[in-house]
Order: C-alpha cells, then structure tokens, then sequence
C-alpha cells in the first residue's frame, strides 16, 4: 500500500464523525420525488449535493433542468488527459414514509441507535452516495485524486427516472468518460462483500376493466351483469401457469439462458432458501420451476401484481357490483427483453384472453432496460480488488433483481460499463419504515472506495 493510500484510510477514519454529520443533514431533506408537495425539498436537495460537490473542489457544478427534478453535474478533471474519467451515479430523491405509524422516529429525523443510522434514505441511496464523496475527499487531500471524475446526481429515480435517458443522449460530449461508478446496489451481508455485475429492468402497467356505467346493487344485478373485479381476478390468475412461468405469449423468446459457469458463481451466494423465508417473514416460497431463489431474484423475468382497486373496501359491508377495477402490473425484465415488446405481450394476453361482455384498457406507465456488465473489465476487477483488501476475502458477483434504469442508459447512450457496488444490507428496510444503514459496514465501504480509486489508476 502506498503511503498516499495509508495517508487516505486514515483521514477517512479521523472523520468518520464528521462524514456521519454530513449524512444526517442529507437525509433530513425529505426529497420525496412521487409526492408533489415535496418539490421544494427536492430543489433544496439538489442544491445540497452541489454545494457539496463544490467543498470537494468539483468544477463546473450544475444544475439542469429535466421534465421531472434537476440533474446535479459536475467535473474534476486535474488528473490529466492519460488517466481514466469515471462518472459517478447518484440520486438525492427518496421514497414515501408511509405507514408514519411504523417508524420508531421520524423519518428526516435521524437517530443512531446502536450501529445504525435510522431515517429514509439513509441507505437507499443518500448514504451510498455520501460514501463516495467522503471517499473523494479522503483520496484529494492526501496526494490528489488519480482519476479524473464527473457527476451526474439525479432526482428522479424513485419515479423510473423518465427524463434521464433523454438527459443523457442530449449531452454525450459532456459526460463522456471512460466507465460509471453506480453506488446504488448493495451487499448480501455484512461480511459478504458483492459486485452486482445485472440489473433487471422494469416494465410498469395499469390494466383497466369496465362493465356497467356505474356500480350496481349486487342483489340486483349480480348473475346478470358481468363482475369486472371478476374478470380482472381471472386475467390475473391466468398471468401464470402451474410452473410459475409467465404466460405472455412471446415472454420468454429473448430471455438468455444462464451458464453452467454463471450458475456456479452464483450459487456462491448465502441466498438460500432460509434466508429468503428469514428476510421476508412468508411461509414459503413460490417461483419458477427449475431455478434456485437466487436465480429467479436476479436471472429470470418476473410478472408481479402491484395492487388491486376496484368496488367497496370500507369496514363492513356493501353489496355492490362495481363498475370497473384495476390492476397495477409490473414486470422485471432480464437482457435483451424490451419493456415496449413486453408492453404488446400483455395487450395480445389481455385480447386473447377478455370476455365480450367488459371493456378494458391496457396503460404503459414506466419502462427502463435491464443491463448486465462484464465481470472481467478493469473497472470491476479494480474494485474486486478493492473489496478483497477491505473484508478480506474475494467477494462474490450477483444479479440484482431491482432496476437501476441509468445503468441501461450509460450502455445504450455512452457505450460505457458500470461498475455497480453499494453497502446497503438486505434488512435495512429500503421503502419500508425504519430504513436504516449499518454503521460499520458503511465505513468500511468508504476505505474501500478509496482503495478502488487507486486500483483504477494503475
């Protein structure tokens, strides 16, 4: 290690108070990106991060405008033309709070109880997104940074980031690099480091059925009448056959299969089947025939039902015949599968499918593409390197099962790989109450930061 890497691990140590500090005033910000009212607090987290990326010494700082919040750019390009330019991802939006009764404090309260950090975003994504500053921070004052770096921070993420690939296609010159650093996945345990080299992308949709113009008194008209919550029900019910396979027709035509040597990696990871039921609190599990859980979390697509509305859902009773219902639908999408070919899948199966006796609709709402990196380019392999340092041991490579949509557009857009990386833990309850991130994992993700910036520049 050299003494300019020892100087950094240890400046990052002296302040990990002062990192912590910083955290918390980041996630105090509620910047709610689906909820209107919070479009203020989404300005002021965007001017947060770059007024943060200013004290790092970060040039050009931005803000642009998109359809939906601001994009957050900036650039540090002191390493000189023959070293790497990394783009570094992040977004400062946050989900809803919802259910407040939950929490055990306030959600832009944050509380360190024991060795962790409660509030919302703490570690989907603020806190991810802080490691890597106080990484950059930790490399500048200690010899300079040996890459060359620029930012994109969005505010739209937790929305499908709509804008974002638009943003990116219309600014080629100005992000143009040489790979992205995408801090927004995360580690399967605390001592279990993990490289997520696929995401799944996502294909989002209401369907909407109709029968009579208004709803109806079931004793009435029940047994005449067509019941649309009935039919939806059963367009539901038939999304998948015995074997847990989705019944789109076209579904499965361009899904990759998985090889022996993948497959093998992957069983590398502690995703049992008890870790799954410990994670989740369900009886059992449930999925496609023929793949282990982690497998189907991250290789295989995936047709889930969101929510169901339709007819009276009050306390007591009401015999209606309600007048339409809707489901909410979505999809994850593995390589090559496209969320428009996926969007006319679910228009035949519902045409195929519908009686004559209901009307319907078919929304597309949200669509991103899955990506998947090279587990062998020197990005990765540089923070291979890095993890192994920090825990010790080679860390494992995985496939997420959530959607990254920026990760899809850098590949289509830039032509660039991501390296995807993150210290969240699968009990930090991301979009759930009480979301928290754990301290001491958090601070070892920042040494290892510094030692992947490093490994990149040699």
């Amino acid at each position: 290690m050299t003494d300019f890497r020892k100087a950094a691990i240890q400046y990052a140590h002296e302040n990990q108070q002062r990192f912590l500090d910083d955290l918390k005033e980041f996630v105090s910000i509620p910047s709610i990106s689906t909820e209107p009212e919070h479009k203020g607090d989404l300005q002021r987290a965007a001017e947060w991060v770059a007024n943060r990326l200013r004290a790092l010494g970060v040039e050009d700082v931005q803000l642009f405008p998109t359809a939906g919040y601001p994009v957050v750019y900036g650039n540090y390009m002191k390493a000189g033309p023959a070293a790497k330019t990394v783009l570094v991802y992040g977004h400062y939006d946050v989900q809803p709070v919802d259910p407040l009764e939950l929490w055990q404090s306030g959600p832009f309260d944050p509380q360190v109880r024991g060795d962790n950090l409660y509030a919302r975003g703490a570690s989907d994504m603020k806190g991810q997104a802080m490691a890597t500053f106080a990484a950059i921070e930790a490399v500048k004052c200690n010899g300079g940074l040996p890459v060359n770096l620029k930012f994109l921070i969005e505010g739209d993420e937790e929305v499908g980031s709509p804008g974002l690939g638009e943003f990116i296609a219309s600014h080629k010159d100005l992000l143009a690099c040489d790979l992205a650093a995408n801090p927004d996945t995360g580690m399967l345990a605390e001592d279990f480091p993990t490289i997520t080299y696929a995401l799944r992308g996502l294909a989002y949709f209401e369907v909407r059925i109709y029968g009579p113009s208004h709803d109806l008194h079931s004793g009435l008209f029940g047994g005449v009448v067509h019941n649309p919550a009935q039919v939806l029900c059963e367009l539901v019910a038939a999304m998948h056959d015995a074997q847990g396979r989705v019944t789109l027709p076209g579904f499965y035509d361009k899904v990759r299969s998985l090889d022996q040597e993948e497959r093998q990696e992957l069983s590398r990871l502690p995703a049992t089947e008890a870790f799954y039921l410990e994670q989740t609190g369900a009886s059992a599990l449930w999925g496609e025939v023929g793949y282990t859980p982690v497998e189907r979390i991250g290789a295989r697509p995936t047709l889930e039902v969101n929510g169901l509305l339709s007819g009276f859902t009050g306390e007591g009773s009401k015999t209606v015949l309600p007048a339409w219902a809707m489901a909410k639908i979505s999809c994850r999408l593995v390589p090559d599968q496209d969320h428009q070919e996926v969007y006319e899948q679910l228009k035949k199966f519902v045409e195929m499918h519908a009686p004559k006796t209901i009307r319907y609709e078919v929304l597309n709402l949200v669509g991103s593409p899955a990506s998947i990196s090279d587990r062998r380019s020197g990005g990765v392999q540089a923070m291979v390197k890095a993890l192994e340092t920090v825990w010790g041991k080679r860390p494992a490579f995985r496939r997420e099962g959530g959607s990254v949509p920026v990760v899809g557009e850098f590949q289509t857009h830039l032509g660039i790989e991501t390296v995807n990386f993150g210290f969240s833990l699968p009990g930090d309850n991301a979009h759930s109450p009480n979301e928290k991130l754990h301290l001491p994992t958090w601070y070892r993700g920042i040494d290892a930061l510094i030692h992947f910036f490093y490994n990149l520049a040699e």
